[in-house]
């Protein structure tokens, strides 16, 4: 007897197209979709057009992947979820912050799925960092990742922005540690692209930690395999870890060779955000390279595009790294007022930006010539950093604060700090188990 013709679905073939679209839109694989009573094996003949779901099990699937049993059915229902997200992206691209933080905070509320709560859940991690506030961005990011149901590396962009916001927070130990377990994981499934950007993300973290030896070994590999990649934004990642560990291990020559590199890579996609960093990262090498103007050339040009799209930790370092240059070309009044204009953005930054930013504000004043000044300013930065985890900057400012205790003669001071410097710095090369 010939099979009855369904009337609760228009085609299979079409369902199985749309249960296959709306799977993929939820970044579920058919393994992860399916349940007791269906099975990976069927939601595959499902998607084939081979079956013929029943209307109960397509409002399970529905549920699961954020639509109506009607959309699976006949394609009558638009995904007003999925439109949420798409315009909650756009706004924070836009940097909308206000309306960005309403789709997602709307989003999260009528989230159906695992998916939609952790997209809504990484947005809203973003806008936290957009804004300073990083500690909630990790608690958001860290929620999303168990509202994802999947491990950190099925979810490399969140995992990357978890790790970078607990760096933010100064809390170095747990950011090296999702990406060394990342970087594990795309290694053994043979994934190289993602393994070259976890590489680099990784090598700024062990960079920030003092750990050169592991950083060099990681960025190595990564620059080796990337390099000749035809991905300009692989390209500018190789580069660019590799000029920040030649920078932070005082090879400004070497470190200034690959920042060029990167920046060259940049300028060829419509990244205006990190075009706009590299050009910073360029103006701080030539800085210590001494070659001011040309600082100030590379500032005039990225300051537009970190105005515009940076956050206010990242503009705030960005003019003090103008006010160095024009300190270090004889422009005191207008360091000293870029200067004055940074100090207020202090108060509500974390720990590691603060000090970060409090010894970029030492190094103005030495440039200006005023020694108690940056001694004052190297004493709150290193009372901000000791605050956070171990971090390199810490190693930094100690080193500071002993050359210029020494050079006004106070050398109990001098040699105390000096300690503080070796000491940490052989805690932070230490490898954590």
């Amino acid at each position: 007897m010939p099979r009855q013709k369904s009337t609760h679905v228009d085609d299979p073939k079409a369902v199985g197209e749309r249960l296959r679209t709306a799977r993929e839109a939820a970044g579920l694989s058919q393994r992860q979709l399916s349940f007791t009573g269906c099975s990976p094996a069927y939601i595959s003949r499902i998607e084939a057009g081979d079956r013929i779901p029943s209307l109960q099990l397509l409002r399970e699937l529905g549920r699961r992947l954020g639509v109506t049993e009607d959309f699976l059915a006949t394609g009558s229902e638009v995904r007003p979820q999925a439109i949420n997200l798409l315009e909650a992206e756009i706004a924070l691209r836009l940097d909308d912050v206000e309306r960005a933080r309403e789709l997602y905070t709307q989003s999260l509320e009528n989230a159906r799925t695992p998916s939609e709560r952790a997209q809504a859940g990484e947005g809203l991690g973003h806008l936290a960092l957009r804004v300073g506030d990083a500690r909630q961005a990790v608690a958001l990011f860290e929620q999303a990742l168990v509202d994802s149901r999947m491990e950190e590396w099925q979810v490399p962009t969140l995992a990357e922005s978890l790790a970078r916001a607990y760096s933010v927070v100064g809390e170095l130990e747990p950011s090296v540690a999702i990406l060394e377990r990342c970087l594990a994981a795309f290694e053994q499934i043979g994934d190289r692209v993602q393994a070259i950007r976890f590489a680099c993300v990784l090598g700024y973290a062990l960079s920030d930690s003092g750990q050169f030896a592991r950083a060099e070994q990681v960025v190595s590999k990564a620059l080796a395999e990337g390099r000749e990649s035809f991905d300009p934004y692989m390209r500018a990642r190789v580069y660019w870890a590799r000029a920040k560990l030649q920078l932070d291990q005082g090879d400004f020559d070497g470190a200034s060779r690959y920042a060029y590199q990167a920046l060259a890579a940049l300028e060829l996609t419509e990244d205006l955000h990190y075009t706009g960093l590299a050009h910073q990262l360029v103006a701080r090498i030539e800085l210590e390279r001494g070659e001011a103007q040309e600082a100030l050339s590379h500032l005039a040009q990225g300051w537009p595009l970190v105005e515009r799209t940076g956050t206010p930790i990242e503009q705030a370092q960005f003019r003090l790294e103008e006010a160095r240059a024009l300190a270090q070309t004889g422009e005191r009044e207008q360091a000293t007022a870029i200067a004055m204009d940074v100090l207020g953005l202090l108060g509500d930054a974390e720990p590691l930006d603060g000090g970060r930013l409090y010894a970029l504000l030492a190094e103005v004043a030495l440039d200006l010539g005023d020694e108690d000044e940056a001694l004052e300013l190297y004493e709150k930065a290193a009372a901000l950093l000791e605050s956070a985890a171990g971090n390199r900057a810490l190693v930094d400012v100690y080193a500071k604060l002993g050359e210029i205790y020494e050079r006004l003669g106070r050398t109990d001071e001098a040699y105390a700090y000096m300690k503080k410097a070796v000491s940490t710095q052989q805690t932070l090369s230490v490898p954590r188990k």
